[in-house]
Protein backbone atom coordinates (compact mmCIF):
# COMPACT_ATOMS: atom_id res chain seq x y z
CA UNK A 1 0.00 0.00 0.00
CA UNK A 2 2.75 2.35 0.64
CA UNK A 3 3.86 2.11 -2.79
CA UNK A 4 0.58 3.37 -4.42
CA UNK A 5 0.12 6.18 -2.13
CA UNK A 6 3.95 7.53 -2.66
CA UNK A 7 2.57 6.96 -6.40
CA UNK A 8 -0.84 8.94 -5.50
CA UNK A 9 1.26 11.73 -4.06
CA UNK A 10 4.57 12.21 -6.34
CA UNK A 11 1.91 11.85 -9.39
CA UNK A 12 -1.37 13.50 -8.61
CA UNK A 13 -1.19 15.12 -5.23
CA UNK A 14 2.35 17.08 -4.87
CA UNK A 15 2.27 18.83 -8.48
CA UNK A 16 -1.23 20.62 -7.38
CA UNK A 17 0.17 21.02 -3.29
CA UNK A 18 3.81 22.40 -5.10
CA UNK A 19 1.72 24.40 -7.72
CA UNK A 20 0.59 27.02 -4.42
CA UNK A 21 4.01 26.95 -2.51
CA UNK A 22 3.55 23.94 -0.15
CA UNK A 23 4.56 20.30 0.15
CA UNK A 24 3.28 17.01 1.36
CA UNK A 25 4.86 13.66 2.27
CA UNK A 26 4.29 10.73 3.19
CA UNK A 27 5.38 9.97 6.89
CA UNK A 28 3.91 6.36 7.83
CA UNK A 29 0.69 4.23 7.28
CA UNK A 30 -0.02 2.45 10.28
CA UNK A 31 -2.57 -0.05 9.35
CA UNK A 32 -5.29 1.68 7.36
CA UNK A 33 -4.07 5.19 8.70
CA UNK A 34 -2.15 7.38 6.63
CA UNK A 35 0.11 10.20 8.78
CA UNK A 36 0.93 13.19 5.83
CA UNK A 37 3.37 16.24 6.74
CA UNK A 38 2.44 19.26 4.65
CA UNK A 39 4.75 21.74 4.70
CA UNK A 40 5.90 25.09 2.89
CA UNK A 41 3.12 27.79 2.88
CA UNK A 42 0.46 24.53 3.52
CA UNK A 43 1.37 24.80 7.33
CA UNK A 44 -0.28 28.13 7.89
CA UNK A 45 -2.79 28.18 4.86
CA UNK A 46 -6.42 28.73 5.89
CA UNK A 47 -7.04 27.12 2.36
CA UNK A 48 -6.16 23.84 4.23
CA UNK A 49 -9.38 22.53 5.14
CA UNK A 50 -10.44 22.71 1.66
CA UNK A 51 -7.12 21.23 0.18
CA UNK A 52 -7.51 18.26 2.75
CA UNK A 53 -10.72 17.58 1.92
CA UNK A 54 -11.93 18.25 -1.17
CA UNK A 55 -8.42 17.08 -2.89
CA UNK A 56 -6.22 14.98 -1.03
CA UNK A 57 -8.47 12.18 0.61
CA UNK A 58 -10.32 12.02 -2.47
CA UNK A 59 -7.81 10.99 -4.54
CA UNK A 60 -6.29 8.59 -1.57
CA UNK A 61 -9.93 6.98 -0.86
CA UNK A 62 -10.93 6.53 -4.32
CA UNK A 63 -7.80 4.40 -4.82
CA UNK A 64 -7.34 3.13 -1.69
CA UNK A 65 -11.34 2.72 -0.22
CA UNK A 66 -13.33 4.74 2.22
CA UNK A 67 -12.07 2.84 4.97
CA UNK A 68 -8.44 4.73 5.42
CA UNK A 69 -7.92 7.62 7.52
CA UNK A 70 -5.93 10.60 6.94
CA UNK A 71 -4.04 12.36 9.62
CA UNK A 72 -1.84 15.62 8.91
CA UNK A 73 1.15 16.78 10.91
CA UNK A 74 1.87 20.69 10.13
Amino acid sequence: MREKIEELLSEIIQPLIQADGGNIELVSVEDDTIVLRLSGLCAGCPGIPYTTTKVIEPVLKKSLGESISIRYEF
